[in-house]
């Protein structure tokens, strides 16, 4: 199974980029896009549908927000959106799509560059959701978490790791979350093949050409469940898609 995770930082805008070919081209069985910032009734999927796909939408209530979207060649058996926290749900940042054998999340973690209070807001997420995760694991040991958690893991995850001003997605409470997370129930699909591998990255800046320059950030990941840890085939990045400031990050699974 090929599964891809995208910020595509606008479904529209991407769209106009060529997305859908893309979507194409590469063929994947199942691929989770966030921040979506549309709701279900502003695109028209069809061309996505002729390939095959089936859409599962989880939009936020504030129209042009956040918001996420998994399309699934597999129809899947059972749909749920949210946490059961509203603050978080009203923002549509969790998906989750039941495939019987194995169960798919997909989330849009909040960001905390904008202000402090965000970046509260993003701390608040990161304590309400484990909980959540542990009840899914209960139901379902097979489980994958991808998304955007807009959380740089290690030094060789983000360019210039020295940098004093500690900006959210780089503070140290935020990547021992993230380092908890890597040595309980998940592993990190791209670093379980490719452990030491830096200058990888899934976002940059859209300043100073910071693609160009490959000055970016790995925080896109894709979470796979200790029982799924011996299953994972290829991981990467694919950087020659540009619908977005981010990347999209890929696995390959023997399901």
């Amino acid at each position: 199974m090929k599964l891809i995770s995208y910020n595509v930082n606008g479904i529209r805008a991407a769209a106009k980029k060529g997305l859908f070919d893309w979507i194409k081209e590469e063929d994947p069985d199942v691929i989770c896009l966030q921040e979506t910032k549309a709701q279900q009734d502003q695109v028209d999927l069809s061309v996505l549908h002729e390939l095959g796909y089936h859409d599962y939408w989880f939009s936020a209530v504030k129209k042009g927000y956040s918001g996420v979207l998994t399309l699934s060649k597999t129809k899947a058996k059972r749909v749920s959106t949210g946490i059961d926290v509203e603050q978080h749900d009203n923002e549509g940042r969790v998906l989750v799509t039941e495939f019987g054998k194995w169960t798919l999340v997909n989330c849009y973690f909040p960001s905390g560059s904008s202000s402090e209070e965000r970046h509260e807001v993003k701390m608040q997420f990161l304590y309400d959701i484990r909980p959540w995760v542990n009840k899914q694991l209960k139901k379902q040991k097979k489980l994958i978490l991808v998304g955007d958690y807009n959380i740089v893991h290690q030094d060789m995850d983000i360019h210039n790791p020295t940098r004093k001003d500690k900006p959210s997605g780089f503070r140290p409470e935020e990547r021992e979350w993230l380092d908890q997370w890597f040595k309980s129930d998940f592993k990190d699909s791209f670093r379980l093949l490719h452990p030491d591998q830096d200058d990888t990255f899934s976002w940059w800046s859209y300043r100073a050409g910071s693609r160009d320059r490959n000055k970016g950030w790995r925080i896109d990941y894709i979470s796979v469940s200790n029982a799924l840890s011996k299953k994972v085939k290829k991981a990467g990045h694919l950087k020659d898609a540009k619908h977005s400031d981010h990347c999209p990050v890929f696995v390959e699974l023997d399901i």
